[in-house]
């Protein structure tokens, strides 16, 4: 009676450990990194105005995620072989969850959110201290306590955010490269593109799902349920604006925590895909001779790491992929990063609506562009020199199209002593002049010239604050507030102002459909590239070194595109700052406001340098691919010598000896 009991609980197991059941739960796990990754890069304008710090510092915290991934993604590609592979992958999304917790921390064990402002919110106003006044001899805002300054610069509750997006980073290390080597290992090779799409599909799917929770959490004023939202004097429009980043953090965390539960129960040995039902081979027995294998893995470890490293290194066309991965990744991180700062400059727009536009523009042609991918791969049995091509031709083509990003274009916010003159003709002025914040009609006003709280006058000027406007009088409360007898504005018999910055126009807003048509042909074309691309590298290289080759390739292009790009990105942009928010301590803190004709320059301009200079090595790898001929492309009896001219340069820089194993797999492969 207990046979039959046994053969039930191993069809079970087998059943549920098939490869579309892995499939299923790292298409959620990827899915999950993917969405708490993308609302990360959504909110980093949020997180920069909260803590009130530069761009580059911001870069910083989004670099320290790929630092956390570097510190294991080379020992966890390829040890991570010798162990249970799902587990790990399990395990680093339950990390992954507790990085997500630990970055929303701050908003809980700091006070609330104070903003930079010279007009008080109260509806009492018999004390106009923010106004133009003559013979004023106090300042806009009390001075705060020297204890209180110093308790608030050395509290410097970003690095919470920081340590955070590390640990998030640390757990997402096993998920891709264990997950693609073991869909390489069971999967069928033809299967195998397809598999790969769906997961690329699910990455974008992830952050889709990101996105439009950050557009709805970028809404929502951060301290909500703690103030009076009436009475604030800022609109989400208002670079001064925090949302409630900490909730979708929250979200995030719990989404990673379940979809880790799935790869607890999952086998760490599958039969081949196709094989599963192959009656000479039991359940137990692929069990007891992957136990066997594995023993005898565990003890060439150490042997065979560096005969891998160094013939993954001696690959010419492995090198060359290496470098194209850098140059590419480092214009695709710099411009994904900072994309969303670039659109609020340069539009005028909230950040939640230009986080929705990336969504549900961007994302949806990308995940097409994937799947299509996946599939023309799988249905017409691409080489990797045919991939190479296709990858090569498209990606010139979604270069060629960014050109066309510096043609849609708006011009600086008008504001009076910045970008233009206070003679109401707008002459754009490039840099920030401290002697041009003051002029004839505000000189007796007695004004702070530091001070960021600006009003749109009527006649289509903004003002960096009502005193420097001119403004006598004020009426009403919190954001309906208006300010009259404004000296500085003169237009059509009214002199009055209104909170905020002045609106771009209309036009600007046609330009912005123009910049969404362009981006979303070319994450269309940039998607249906990356898997015949990603099939070069997985083409390349042998199959025991498949999941050390990923793994290195994921570290150095964080070493040397996600970890620097955004920081040195981020320096860039901060020189070109006109305007820079003050801490309580006087010292500078976020930027209010940039010249965004040197922003765009380099926004677009250095990012396309870099991927133009891609294609160099690039055209190396297909010049290579026409020389040597891959092991996939021959017959299974001529697979040993299509390795050897291959490796044709690795064998003369092979001088560690590998272990006794790998020379008798070589000898075994080459009698059969």
């Amino acid at each position: 009676m207990g046979e039959p009991g046994k053969r039930f609980a191993i069809h079970g197991v087998t059943c549920f450990s098939k490869m579309k059941m892995f499939l299923s739960a790292l298409t959620m796990a990827c899915i999950a990194k993917a969405l708490s990754g993308t609302y990360m890069m959504s909110m980093l304008t949020q997180i920069e105005r909260q803590f009130n710090i530069p761009t580059s510092v911001v870069g910083f915290i989004s670099g320290s995620f790929e630092i956390g991934n570097l510190l294991l993604i080379v020992f966890v590609s390829y040890f991570g072989t010798k162990l249970h592979r799902p587990i790990m992958i399990g395990a680093g999304c339950m990390v992954m969850g507790l990085g997500c917790f630990l970055i929303s921390l701050p908003h809980f064990l700091m006070g609330r959110y104070e903003y930079e402002k010279t007009i008080l919110p109260s509806s009492n106003l018999s004390s106009n201290s923010f106004l133009c006044l003559g013979n004023r001899s106090q300042t806009l805002m009390p001075t705060p306590d020297p204890g209180d300054c110093e308790k608030e610069i050395k509290s410097l509750m970003w690095i919470y955010v920081l340590v955070g997006n590390l640990i998030r980073g640390i757990g997402e290390t096993p998920i891709m490269p264990l997950g693609i080597s073991y869909i390489e290992d069971f999967a069928k090779s033809e299967n195998s593109p397809l598999y790969v799409g769906i997961l690329e599909a699910g990455k974008i799917f992830g952050p889709l799902i990101g996105l439009l929770l950050a557009s709805f959490c970028a809404k929502i004023y951060v301290d909500t349920g703690s103030v009076n939202t009436d009475d604030l004097t800022i609109t989400p429009t208002d670079t001064r604006w925090v949302g409630a980043w900490w909730v979708g953090f929250l979200i995030c965390a719990g989404v990673n925590v379940l979809t880790s539960i799935p790869f607890f129960f999952l086998p760490n040995t599958l039969a081949k895909e196709g094989l599963e039902d192959n009656a000479d081979v039991t359940t137990s027995d692929r069990e007891e001779k992957h136990q066997g294998q594995a023993k005898k893995e565990k003890r060439a470890i150490t042997k065979d790491f560096l005969p891998f490293m160094k013939s993954l290194f001696c690959n010419p066309i492995y090198v060359l992929y290496l470098l194209v991965s850098v140059l590419q990744i480092n214009s695709f991180t710099t411009t994904f990063v900072f994309l969303p700062k670039y659109l609020e400059q340069q539009y005028g727009k909230s950040t939640a609506e230009i986080v929705f536009l990336i969504g549900i523009c961007n994302l949806p042609p990308v995940i097409i562009g994937y799947l299509i991918g996946g599939l023309v791969m799988k249905k017409f049995k691409f080489t990797a020199k045919k991939a190479a091509y296709v990858a090569f031709c498209l990606s010139l083509t979604e270069w060629l199209l960014l050109f066309l990003n510096f043609l849609w274009t708006c011009d600086n916010f008008p504001v009076a002593g910045l970008t233009t003159s206070y003679e109401h003709e707008r002459f754009q002025q490039p840099l920030y002049v401290e002697n041009k914040i003051l002029a004839n009609c505000n000189m007796r006003c007695n004004c702070l010239t530091k001070t960021w709280d600006p009003v749109c006058g009527d006649n289509g000027i903004a003002y960096m604050s009502a005193c420097l406007a001119g403004c006598e009088k004020s009426v009403g409360t919190g954001i309906n507030m208006v300010f009259q007898n404004c000296s500085c504005i003169q237009f059509s018999g009214n002199s009055s102002a209104v909170l905020g910055l002045c609106n771009k126009g209309p036009d600007c807003t046609i330009q912005l459909q123009y910049f969404f048509i362009t981006s979303v042909i070319g994450s269309f074309i940039y998607s249906l590239s990356a898997i015949p691309g990603y099939m070069v590298l997985l083409r390349c290289i042998k199959s025991k070194e498949k999941s050390l080759g990923v793994g290195l390739h994921a570290f150095f292009t964080r070493v040397f595109a996600g970890i620097p790009g955004p920081i040195y990105f981020g320096a860039l942009i901060d020189r070109t700052c006109l305007h820079w928010g003050n801490q309580k301590c006087g010292k500078p803190g976020a930027c209010r406001m940039y010249d965004i004709n040197n922003f765009r320059s380099i926004f677009i301009g250095f990012p396309a340098a870099l991927k133009g200079s891609s294609f160099l090595p690039a055209i190396c790898i297909l010049i290579l691919l026409r020389k040597f001929q891959l092991p996939e492309e021959t017959d299974s009896s001529e697979t040993e010598f299509a390795e050897m001219e291959l490796t044709e340069k690795e064998s003369k820089c092979m001088d560690v000896p590998r272990s006794p194993e790998s020379d008798n797999d070589r000898e075994l492969k080459t009698r059969l």
